[in-house]
């Protein structure tokens, strides 16, 4: 988890050190989940830990995904996506959102418009644990009916 605009956490990146460490003794790939608000954390994690993991993918921030990066020796994706509705303002009804942005964040109804799933897949060698590749996903309801624009 990310420092920037988030509740206070030990420093991520000893606390990710130490896990791919101890990780590394038991599977060969690891793929990190970086969740944090800013962009610049989660880059900075991605270089963090090049060569020494499969990937790294960002969450939290529910934008639209950014295009996979990648060097020499992991793939990075600065956020994943979001599993939920994507006409709205992060998962909640744009309407009452809207209404409400110049107030404190409290609750707001949950959209329903436009339901996705977005993920990515991993291509990672066994042998030396780190990625071949990285493709994202971005899923749409068949059954779903776009509601109408007011």
């Amino acid at each position: 988890m990310g420092r920037v605009f988030m509740p206070p956490v030990d420093n991520p990146f000893e606390a990710v050190a130490a896990a791919v460490d101890r990780l590394a003794r038991e599977c060969r790939v690891i793929v990190v989940d970086m969740h944090a608000e800013a962009t610049s954390e989660k880059i900075a994690m991605g270089w963090h830990l090049d060569g020494r993991v499969a990937a790294v993918v960002g969450t939290h921030t529910t934008c639209r995904p950014r295009t996979p990066a990648s060097s020499r020796r992991h793939r990075y994706i600065t956020d994943v996506g979001m599993t939920g509705p994507h006409d709205s303002i992060i998962g909640m009804a744009r309407a009452t959102s809207s209404r409400n942005s110049s107030r404190a964040f409290r609750a707001h109804g949950a959209a329903e418009e436009n339901p996705r799933l977005q993920a990515v897949v991993v291509d990672a060698d066994e042998r030396t644990g780190l990625a071949r590749d990285i493709v994202r996903l971005d899923c749409r309801s068949r059954h779903h009916r776009r509601a109408p624009r007011r």
